[in-house]
């Protein structure tokens, strides 16, 4: 069990009275004088939420995240237009990477039924006993006995490669074509940059550039892009040449220095998305987080979906009384649909996120879908809302959405039929109207204004 997912689900186990033993390769991040890993913002909304309430994390870990309650869409011209992501007051919330690690760490270590284990690598483990070999720091190997092991591993999971060597046993893992590179922009005057309360956006059709607000009163900026992009700009002055022609606001924000340094400073990283099932074997092993569903991060769902797992796979030992061999097989029936769509759904989200936020039509199905949410707010929800908002499982709220687009699509269709056919109807048989000037018509209209 590891990382941030891992450490929660440790909290839900030790709340429970297991003893829990937790496995981390890397050093405590708590300690170490530079973290390693991603950096990019976490995006925390409702199902996380909910996960972390659980466990009484949920308003320590909100208490140090800036809510976002709109996208602000930067166009090439410097104009920027606010998106709002739902109803008056909801939002999500950024929410620092390293600092959300440790704060569960330090959660899970309030409990006396766990042991937190750092700088140990594991080597094997058997389907049949739990048995687990580790590499510790010191060069040693250690052994250990679990009667349930839960990879929460990451999208490279050691613990999954038991799981390759099963039957039926479905895998894949899709590489998208397109990096991403991390630059900073500074505080001004010791203050935010830019408007710090949204996510903003320089949708760019085959690319984009997004900026997360943090405590500190920078803005951590993320450029999406084809690798064969990154690939042309190999000098300091085509990167500021690239900027003043798709990002030129940013220019001045994030400095033309700094551009020139930090755009070298690491190589475009990989993206991938990852899908597997079952989720269990046996009563031994079960995965969760990114080790069974590594979603691109294009819909915040990623570190949602994790807790989640948590959530659902606790909600499940309620139902089923810890019984292992009965709830293992459960979970999988339960989340594997649910973390396939969301998994696509996050592909999907990229396409609106760099080209469909300039298109006309995309906002005005999104006034609609609004409009009609607050007048039906039961009967229409917007597939943002459903995902973000609500515990609505992801694959309903997908079915959802398709039914929803396909009936609101056939109603704009027959109010554009009716307003052509009135239209020519009007034309072609025009109602026969008294032939008056104008000055007379408002003489009239005049004499009908009540006279209180």
């Amino acid at each position: 069990m590891v990382k941030k997912v891992g450490a929660l689900n440790a909290c839900y186990f030790a709340k429970r009275g297991f003893q829990v033993e937790v496995f981390e390769s890397r050093e405590d991040i708590r300690e170490a004088k530079i973290v390693k890993g991603r950096s990019i913002n976490l995006a925390l909304s409702h199902r996380g939420r909910q996960a972390l309430k659980q466990v009484g994390m949920e308003d320590t870990i909100v208490s140090k995240g800036i809510p976002m309650h709109s996208r602000m869409i930067h166009s090439l011209n410097g104009t920027q237009s606010p998106i709002p992501y739902g109803k008056k007051g909801q939002y999500i919330l950024s929410v620092d990477r390293a600092n959300l690690n440790k704060e569960l760490l330090s959660a899970a270590e309030t409990y006396s039924t766990t042991k937190l284990n750092f700088a140990h690598k594991l080597l094997n483990w058997s389907t049949e006993t739990g048995a687990m070999t580790f590499l510790r720091a010191d060069g040693a190997k250690e052994e250990i006995q679990a009667d349930l092991i839960v990879g929460c591993d990451g999208a490279f999971s050691a613990i999954r490669k038991q799981f390759l060597r099963q039957s039926r046993f479905n895998f894949s893992q899709t590489y998208i074509p397109h990096g991403y590179l991390e630059l900073t922009m500074p505080p001004i005057n010791g203050e935010f940059a830019m408007k710090p309360n949204y996510l903003h956006i320089w949708p760019r059709n085959t690319f984009m550039m997004i900026a997360l607000p943090n405590l500190d009163k920078t803005f951590t900026c993320t450029l999406f892009m084809p690798f064969d992009e990154f690939e042309n700009v190999t000098t300091g002055d085509q990167v500021i040449e690239f900027f003043q022609k798709y990002f030129p606001d940013t220019i001045p924000l994030i400095g033309a220095d700094a551009l020139k340094r930090d755009y070298f400073r690491l190589p475009a990283q990989a993206m991938v998305s990852v899908k597997c099932s079952p989720y269990h074997l046996s009563d031994k092993c079960v995965l969760m987080g990114d080790a069974a569903h590594a979603v691109v991060p294009f819909y915040g769902q990623g570190m949602n979906a994790g807790f989640e797992d948590c959530l659902v796979f606790n909600e499940i030992m309620d139902q089923l009384n810890e019984d292992f061999s009965a709830v293992l097989p459960e979970y999988t029936r339960v989340r594997v649909p649910d973390d396939h769509a969301i998994a696509d759904l996050a592909m999907y989200n990229y396409v609106e996120m760099r080209s469909h936020v300039n298109s006309k039509w995309f906002l005005f199905r999104k006034y609609v879908d609004n409009t009609l949410h607050m007048i039906m707010p039961r009967t229409v929800i917007p597939l943002y809302t459903m995902v973000t908002f609500t515990r609505i499982r992801y694959h309903e709220a997908v079915k959802r959405w398709h039914w929803q687009d396909k009936v609101i699509n056939q109603g704009l269709l027959c109010v554009a039929a009716s307003v052509v056919g009135g239209s020519y109807l009007l034309v072609r048989y025009p109602p026969n109207m008294p032939n008056i000037s104008i000055e007379q018509l408002w003489t009239r209209l005049q004499a009908l204004k009540s006279p209180f």
